[in-house]
């Protein structure tokens, strides 16, 4: 099977670490949940939130080219559907790096230092 990222699969918790859990996806294919995957919030033991044999539904969230070492996440996932259920809002998965409504391209930090300053000054 090709996998990608983004894409959500089962798997079975294989080994806990004190750094993650490794998660088996098919025969051969394996990756790692971090600890900062496994839960919303913070996480001081992976073992309050995930044991060995466990069944879990996972996301790819990267794959090693090189190796087909995996990093998945519990978290994104459990966090989205949170999200869906209590504001009834879809995601459309578009992400906009920039504030579309503002249109002042990349002008010199020099040219506009004066004005910021003033701006601030009031």
């Amino acid at each position: 099977m090709e996998y990608r990222i983004g894409q959500v699969i089962s798997g079975i918790v294989t080994g806990i670490q004190p750094y993650g859990a490794f998660v088996t996806i098919a025969e051969g294919v394996q990756g790692l949940i971090h600890i900062s995957e496994c839960h919303n919030g913070y996480v001081d033991n992976v073992l309050n939130y995930l044991k060995i044999n466990e069944k879990v539904k996972v996301q790819i969230i990267d794959i090693d080219e090189y190796n087909g070492k995996m990093s998945f996440s519990i978290r994104d996932i459990t966090k989205k559907n949170a999200y869906l259920k209590s504001s009834g809002v879809k995601i459309n998965h578009k992400y906009y790096w920039t504030n579309r409504s503002v249109n002042t391209g990349f002008e010199a930090i020099d040219n506009k230092m004066d004005s910021w300053i003033n701006q601030q000054l009031g």
